[in-house]
């Protein structure tokens, strides 16, 4: 064997333990605000009235968290964009958000309307990215929305999903019609901006949107990163990219 032959498989035997702890650290994450979301209730209505008082008031955020995850794994990201002066909105009706994307829209989209929101940015993880495009594609609320953040989201779906038997997660097999259907609404992808790891073990095809703001950062996991610095400041920078160009 020659040496570069024995290098090259030395690099990828290192690059596979790498993504084999991030896989490990990636699930760590997620099993910690499982836990946390269980044992501490915490009211989202803490994050209606923005910090910043005697400041302007921003634009609100709507959070739609994924599959099986509650409001409060978003929690990083009401922290962060609190105490930057937005009001944060969550749907509590969602649960753990395990209905199909357009019920879970549904849910959504009666909030906006109960809560008379308009000039709204979604900022979502995984799932609740599709349902932001759902909402955006929807000419009932598409009006009310300004821009959708979505991290880590299966926008053209993942091969793993036809893996498993639980309809709710074959709902995100590539062939799916309805994700299809969604995938096909490309109008509004100038709206969307698209943040995503360079390795997701839940998104091997990875997030990209054709026609959308697509970033992808040297980040791993796919539930981890929606804590990590560099992601919260990508959202920062796609709303600031969003109001600019007024939707």
């Amino acid at each position: 064997m020659s040496r570069r032959s024995t290098a090259l498989g030395t690099v990828e035997g290192v690059n596979v333990l790498k993504r084999a702890w991030a896989w490990v650290l990636d699930y760590a994450y997620v099993g910690y605000w499982q836990v946390h979301g269980f044992l501490h209730r915490a009211d989202p209505g803490q994050y209606l009235v923005p910090e910043q008082e005697g400041a302007a008031v921003k634009p609100p955020v709507l959070l739609i968290p994924g599959i099986y995850e509650t409001w409060q794994f978003m929690q990083p990201v009401a922290e962060h964009l609190y105490r930057a002066g937005h009001p944060i909105h969550v749907v509590q009706k969602l649960g753990y958000n395990r209905g199909s994307v357009a019920s879970m829209a549904q849910l959504a989209a009666g909030y906006l309307e109960e809560h008379g929101l308009t000039d709204v940015i979604v900022v979502a993880h995984s799932k609740g990215g599709l349902i932001g495009k759902y909402l955006l594609a929807s000419s009932t609320t598409r009006s009310r929305i300004t821009c959708l953040v979505a991290v880590n989201t299966p926008f053209s779906g993942s091969v793993y999903a036809e893996l498993f038997i639980l309809p709710s997660i074959r709902a995100f097999s590539p062939r799916n019609p309805a994700l299809r259907e969604l995938q096909a609404a490309s109008e509004v992808n100038s709206r969307i901006t698209s943040i995503y790891s360079r390795f997701d073990p839940h998104i091997p095809g990875g997030s990209f949107v054709s026609g959308a703001r697509n970033v992808r950062l040297d980040t791993m996991g796919h539930f981890r990163p929606i804590g990590d610095r560099r992601v919260l400041e990508e959202i920062d920078r796609a709303i600031a990219a969003g109001e600019y160009d007024g939707g």
